[in-house]
C-alpha cells in the first residue's frame, strides 16, 4: 500500500514538472512569435516565460479567477462547490412551480418565452427587463437618426 502512494506522489510530481515546461514552452513560443512581430517587443527566454506564467498565477489568482472552484464553476449554482445562495433560489423556484395548475405553468412558459425571444445581453429584448420601443417615428423635420453631411 506505501508504495502504490509513493507512485502516486512521484507521478503527481512528474506530471505537474512536465506540465510547467510545457506552459513555459508554450508562452515563449507564443510570445516570441507574436510579440516582436506586432508591437515590435523584445524576445523573452523560457525562464523569463516560467516568470510571466508565475506573475500572471499571482495577479488572476491561483484559484482559476472568474471561472474558478469559487464562484460555482459549474453553470448557474451547479457543480460541487457552487454559491450557497444558489440551492435557495433553485428550491424557492422548484416549489412554486410545484405549486402553480397546468394553467399557470403554460402561461409562466410562454411569458418566459415571449421575454427571452431576443436572447441575452445589453441591446437586446428580454435582458431581465421589458424594453420599450420609445423612439419617434421619423418626420420630415425630425430625422430619426442623425445624417452625415458633406464637407
Amino acid at each position: 500500500m506505501k508504495r502504490f502512494w509513493i507512485k502516486r506522489v512521484v507521478g503527481g510530481i512528474l506530471f505537474a514538472l512536465v506540465f510547467i515546461l510545457a506552459a513555459g514552452w508554450a508562452v515563449s513560443s507564443l510570445w516570441n512569435w507574436l510579440i516582436p512581430a506586432l508591437f515590435a517587443g523584445p524576445v523573452i527566454t523560457f525562464g523569463q516565460a516560467l516568470g510571466l506564467l508565475l506573475l500572471s498565477r499571482i495577479l488572476v489568482g491561483f484559484r482559476g479567477g472568474w471561472g474558478g472552484r469559487r464562484w460555482g464553476g459549474g453553470g448557474w449554482g451547479g457543480g460541487p462547490h457552487m454559491h450557497p445562495e444558489g440551492a435557495f433560489w433553485r428550491e424557492k423556484l422548484s416549489n412554486r412551480w410545484q405549486n402553480m395548475t397546468p394553467e399557470e405553468r403554460k402561461e409562466f412558459k410562454q411569458k418566459m418565452k415571449e421575454q427571452w425571444k431576443g436572447g441575452c445581453g445589453p441591446g437586446r429584448r428580454g435582458f431581465g427587463r421589458r424594453w420599450e420601443d420609445k423612439s419617434e417615428p421619423a418626420q420630415p423635420g425630425n430625422p430619426a437618426e442623425p445624417t452625415a453631411t458633406n464637407l
